[in-house]
């Protein structure tokens, strides 16, 4: 069995999928080692085990709404479209949404996944109250505001089995996506917050060689100028990858939409590509967007035979312990690369040695060259969440290779 991409096949012995929660209750409680996949859209070994994989898709499909229309309950095998669309029926919303909807709660939000905009933190950020089976089998729970709480939400999987995630909702609201041809590369450097701050979400895609960078701006109101900011209205569809049809992607042309079909980049009837790609995507501080993208647009060249496409985000400050943008407002640099390890392993280090010392944070899902060491450095709260992750897993029964190689100190 492999991964969403390909690049990655489980080294499970078995994989389970239980249909209730007392089931899984059971299997995790009776099983020596545990991991937890997804949808299978992560680019590295994170979810690998050689033991026992467990898959929560088959639990009851959960969506409830809380009396009061502030939050919504649902389970954390669900995808974002399931819960989107549900959500859309009764009149309430998200803050955002990444630029899938195929991928699944729990897996996107134990991950770091995000969207884009100025005022919006990651997925997430959203999460009021998280319940999970510990290693003995047991259900816990922690809620916003718990001593635990910020170390849980982006957990990658080491503090137990997510089964159902409560999310902060918000009124239903509409928006228009509209895309741009031609904005001037030099302009995400000296226009940084024009360009960023011109829409609820905004994303920039480039490959770093081209002068050339089209932007997708998604906003409540919107009008369809024909120029700006030296960029020209585009005249058709546009999907990210410009030899990718563009029947793929969610709406554009400024025509208004429910939410749910326009924060996304790609619809969920459609599978955006073949999935035979790598991904990386590296997070910054805000203030050195500018000289991110300097030291990016030195390097096209180098990028160009491996490169598929490259966006642009900015995401909003939180707190959560292992989030990309815990503690500052944070641009992401995202890339995605031809399926071809050895070509791209080096193209990867020469990103991080111009990156790294700019304070990049790696994701922790995507493909990276960054050791132990230096994931210290980059995300300062590591060794209170190794610290967590120890008193919740005490015998290490949802470590693996990954953790234990990039979050050691508790047993493995």
């Amino acid at each position: 069995m492999k991964n969403w991409a390909g690049n990655v096949t489980f080294a499970a012995e078995r994989l389970r999928q239980p249909g209730s929660v007392p089931e899984l209750q059971d299997l995790v409680g009776s099983s020596e080692r545990v991991r937890v996949l997804g949808t299978g859209h992560s680019f590295n070994r994170i979810a690998d085990t050689a033991d026992t994989l467990v898959s929560v898709l088959e639990l009851p499909k959960t969506v409830e709404i809380a009396a009061d229309r502030q939050s919504v309950r649902v389970a954390g095998g669900l995808r974002y479209g399931e819960v989107t669309a549900a959500l859309q029926a009764d009149g309430l919303a998200l803050h955002n949404l990444g630029s899938l909807p195929h991928i699944s709660v729990a897996g996107a939000c134990s991950t770091g996944t995000h969207g884009s905009g100025d005022t919006n933190g990651t997925l997430a950020s959203a999460v009021t109250r998280i319940e999970f089976v510990t290693a003995d089998g047991s259900l816990a729970a922690l809620d916003r505001g718990d001593a635990d709480f910020e170390g849980a939400v982006i957990a990658l999987g080491a503090l137990g089995v997510t089964t159902h995630l409560t999310l902060a909702v918000e009124p239903s609201y509409e928006l228009s996506q509209v895309v741009y041809d031609g904005l001037p590369v030099d302009r995400l450097g000296t226009s940084f917050d024009d360009v960023f701050g011109s829409a609820y979400s905004v994303s920039a895609f480039t490959d770093w060689v081209d002068p050339e960078v089209m932007v997708w701006r998604k906003a409540k109101q919107i009008t369809l100028d024909p120029e700006w900011l030296g960029a020209r209205l585009a005249d058709g569809a546009r999907h990210p990858i410009k030899t990718m049809p563009a029947g793929f992607a969610t709406e554009q042309g400024g025509v208004p939409g429910p939410w749910n079909t326009r924060l996304p980049h790609f619809r969920l009837e459609f599978t955006p590509s073949n999935g035979e790609e790598l991904q990386s995507e590296y997070f910054v501080e805000r203030s050195q967007a500018p000289a991110a993208i300097e030291q990016l647009r030195a390097l096209g060249n180098e990028m160009a035979a491996v490169i598929q496409v490259s966006e642009v985000r900015t995401i909003a400050a939180d707190t959560l312990w292992l989030s990309p943008s815990q503690g500052r407002d944070t641009v992401a640099f995202h890339f995605t690369w031809i399926q071809d390890e050895a070509a791209v392993r080096p193209v990867v280090e020469a990103l991080e040695a111009a990156l790294l010392p700019l304070g990049a944070r790696p994701h922790w899902g995507k493909v990276f060259a960054a050791d132990a060491a230096t994931l210290r450095t980059c995300y300062p709260k590591v060794p209170d969440f190794v610290e967590l992750a120890a008193r919740y897993d005490e015998g290490g029964k949802f470590r693996n290779d990954y953790l234990n190689t990039y979050l050691p100190g508790a047993r493995g």
